[in-house]
């Protein structure tokens, strides 16, 4: 019985340095080495301090900035920890809200956003990424679309002129990968900072 459960052992203690230790090292030197920002985390800096990173997102609420897509992420309830409260971007808990088309939360969400947005500019039609959220609730881009819809709000809020904006948006566009994958995007917190260095000239 020892000959056939000590092979076994060996088998599994080898394939379990190998594949739970040596590949893993290894990967995160290769990656440290060919990727160095990326294996950081995409981290983006303003003035020497880390300030978002490029893979997720993050809540602009004032109206000098572009906004990105609405975020379903929850966290625990402070006061009940049964419960839960909206947590916009929340990394921790990453998803969406599983809502579906019959919704009547869903609904009203979208009919309320879709008023205040119209609001703001009521001369073009509403981008659909500014009023859905992603699967994960994290996304960090929205589409050139929806960031030229923000543009008559920025420019109102910022005292700049709506053709300087517009040229800010083509500037921090996005093209598809290799040209073909995925579509354009413009990454919100990059764009607001471009923003913030533009507006301080």
């Amino acid at each position: 019985m020892l000959r056939e459960i000590r092979p076994a052992i060996v088998l599994l203690l080898a394939l379990t340095a190998i594949t739970g230790l040596a590949y893993p090292l290894a990967m995160t030197a290769i990656a440290g080495t060919l990727f160095p920002v990326q294996a950081q985390g995409s981290l983006i800096e303003r003035d020497g301090k880390v300030v978002g990173s490029a893979l997720i997102g993050q809540e602009f609420k004032e109206d000098k900035y572009f906004h990105g897509r609405p975020s379903a992420t929850v966290a625990p309830d402070p006061n009940d920890p049964t419960k839960t409260v909206p947590a916009p971007y929340n990394a921790a808990n990453s998803g969406g809200s599983n809502l579906g088309p019959t919704s009547k939360a869903l609904a009203d969400r979208l009919k309320d956003d879709v008023d205040k947005l119209r609001g703001e500019n009521p001369s073009a039609p509403v981008p659909v990424d500014l009023v859905t959220t992603s699967a994960s609730g994290l996304d960090p881009d929205i589409s050139p679309e929806a960031a030229q819809f923000q543009v008559p709000r920025v420019a109102k809020a910022r005292h700049m002129s709506e053709d300087q904006l517009k040229q800010l948006v083509v500037a921090n566009t996005q093209g598809r990968l290799l040209g073909l994958l995925g579509e354009p995007r413009v990454n919100v917190l990059a764009l607001n900072l471009a923003l913030d260095r533009a507006a301080a000239k």
